[in-house]
């Protein structure tokens, strides 16, 4: 699971939390979302300025072994879809899900 700061400019935020905090390798870097580690404890991060596809920003995204599985479950349950199940050409397959409580929530599987 990964917490997913919405920040006005990625670039610019980079700047707190890798130089102050320590989160500085840098695993990947789409411009609108970069995810930042601790190299020593794998303490991490996702910093979000918009999301390219989904109208919304998740406020986690959750690693999930089967995402096709996930999203007939979630499908089955009657949760709100807030972006449909896609597979995107940066190398995931998602769908975004609203949870009861209104959090918006990225279910997302990487391509091998």
């Amino acid at each position: 699971m990964t917490a997913n700061l919405r920040v006005p400019d990625v670039a610019a935020a980079k700047e707190f939390y890798a130089g102050f905090l320590g989160l500085s390798t840098e695993e990947f870097d789409l411009g609108w979302v970069a995810r930042l580690t601790d190299p020593g404890t794998g303490a991490h991060v996702q910093l979000v300025s918009h999301d390219a596809t989904a109208p919304e920003v998740p406020a986690i995204s959750v690693h999930a072994d089967d995402v096709d599985a996930a999203w007939a479950e979630a499908r089955e349950r009657g949760y709100e879809v807030v972006h449909p199940l896609t597979t995107e050409e940066w190398g995931v397959r998602r769908f975004l899900v609203r949870a009861p409580d209104g959090t918006v929530v990225n279910v997302v599987q990487h391509r091998d």
